[in-house]
């Protein structure tokens, strides 16, 4: 984990146009210790990955490497690479989040179903495209 983690906290930095100085100010941590997180020398605590997920606005899932970023500048998603019994995972999860949030709240069942028709369409039409 540290290493994917490392280098996202480095990138991000870097996104952001800030100094390791800077962030780490803002962060509330020494410099020297940020460059130890930023080069995967030390792994941080849970405090810390909260302020940075703050500071960046980044989830925690996409900072330890576990998830996509949305880049709405760019109009798609960026995901870390990923084997197949893992993205299978991650989809069976994200289902049963669905299934469980559409039992507490009932109206988006609807919303979620008609997501679901859209990509489903979205991704007939690439198959058409590309000949599958």
């Amino acid at each position: 984990m540290h290493l994917r983690f490392a280098r996202t906290l480095s990138r991000l930095r870097h996104e952001k146009g800030v100094s390791q100085r800077q962030a780490a100010q803002e962060l509330g941590v020494s410099q020297a210790l940020l460059s130890h997180y930023e080069n995967g020398i030390r792994e941080p605590g849970l405090a810390f990955v909260v302020k940075a997920c703050d500071y960046y606005q980044v989830s925690a899932d996409y900072l330890l490497g576990r998830s996509a970023r949305w880049t709405e500048t760019q109009g798609e998603a960026t995901w870390p690479q990923r084997d197949s019994g893992t993205l299978l995972q991650t989809a069976d999860a994200l289902s049963q989040v669905c299934v469980d949030l559409c039992r507490r709240e009932p109206e988006l069942g609807l919303l979620f179903r008609r997501l679901a028709g859209q990509m489903s369409k979205q991704l007939g039409k690439g198959e058409e495209e590309t000949g599958d």
